[in-house]
């Protein structure tokens, strides 16, 4: 997982370079934070915004910078999880967090071409895979920070405490009761190579149109959620069972245009896929791999969380 680096050993330089050098590690904790790119860069944009509204006197006052920054961080996407849950509850369908494509993905352009900032590259590791965001999901406001910020970024309980507001011991416990939740919800570990023989097998039994293999590959009690925000079509609610799932599947197959393929792609760290229609990706595939069989498929074919995997 991720740590900060070593700050706060003397006084740091308030310069536009040293301020602005924070801005890779607030994308990323604002991203693990809120689930949106976007709304990771907006919070972070707010951040330096707040800053620059002060003085030069204000800000030499400051003797840390960086953690300023992270306080005031931490505390704007804290606020917006609380306003994130009620603008969820009027979303069309169900919602999940935005997927984010490889390293080698933004390097090549695929994902803004020219226009993406380096600095907006989402370091991915376990703790921003798309199954362990939509764990976070299920937290309290208070939990995820205090989790992401404590066990994630590896800030104290007293550095926590000020963000959200609570007494160092309570963020103790609000981060304790988000590892329960991550514990509940993890699979039995699984290689990486392995995973990614599970989703390739999927997907070339996806394009044969086995329904029977596809159905071996799906553990019986599997689960896909598909998040389309009212602006692409895709099935309404959750489907249960392997079954189910590959008779969905098979039916994508048979009515998918002749101008649209899939193709292998690392979604937030982990092996996935994506649907490409006429050179543009219009559906991204995360999966969760336990056991050499596929517990959960999340699909998001929502066009504003599909922006980081398209050309600019």
């Amino acid at each position: 997982m991720s740590t900060r680096s070593e700050r706060g050993h003397g006084r740091p330089d308030s310069g536009l370079d040293v301020i602005m050098s924070e801005r890779r590690q607030l994308i990323n904790l604002a991203y693990r934070l809120l689930g949106s790119l976007a709304e990771a860069e907006d919070a972070v944009q707010e951040t330096y915004a707040r800053w620059y509204a002060m003085s030069r006197q204000q800000q030499d006052a400051i003797e840390n910078p960086a953690a300023w920054l992270t306080t005031v961080a931490g505390r704007i996407c804290l606020n917006l999880l609380g306003s994130a849950r009620a603008r969820r509850e009027t979303y069309v369908g169900e919602w999940l967090p935005e997927p984010l494509p490889a390293h080698s993905e933004w390097n090549s352009g695929r994902a803004g071409g020219a226009t993406a900032d380096p600095a907006d590259r989402v370091t991915l590791d376990e703790s921003v895979s798309l199954a362990f965001l939509v764990v976070l999901e299920s937290m309290t406001p208070a939990e995820r920070v205090a989790f992401i910020l404590h066990d994630v970024f590896c800030h104290s309980f007293a550095e926590v405490a000020e963000i959200v507001g609570r007494t160092p011991a309570a963020c103790r416990q609000l981060a304790s009761s988000a590892r329960r939740r991550i514990r509940a919800a993890r699979p039995s570990p699984t290689e990486a190579a392995q995973r990614t023989a599970v989703v390739r097998n999927f997907k070339q039994a996806w394009d044969a149109k086995d329904i029977d293999v596809l159905i071996g590959l799906l553990d019986p009690d599997a689960t896909a959620i598909a998040d389309g925000g009212g602006l692409a079509i895709t099935f309404p609610r959750p489907i249960e069972g392997a079954e189910r799932i590959a008779r969905t599947w098979i039916e994508i197959a048979r009515r998918r245009p002749d101008t649209m393929t899939f193709l292998e792609r690392t979604v937030n760290g982990q092996p996935g896929l994506v649907a490409q229609q006429d050179g543009v990706i219009v559906s991204v595939f995360a999966f969760e791999v336990a056991e050499d069989r596929i517990k959960h498929i999340w699909v998001v074919r929502n066009p504003e969380k599909l922006r980081s995997w398209t050309t600019g």
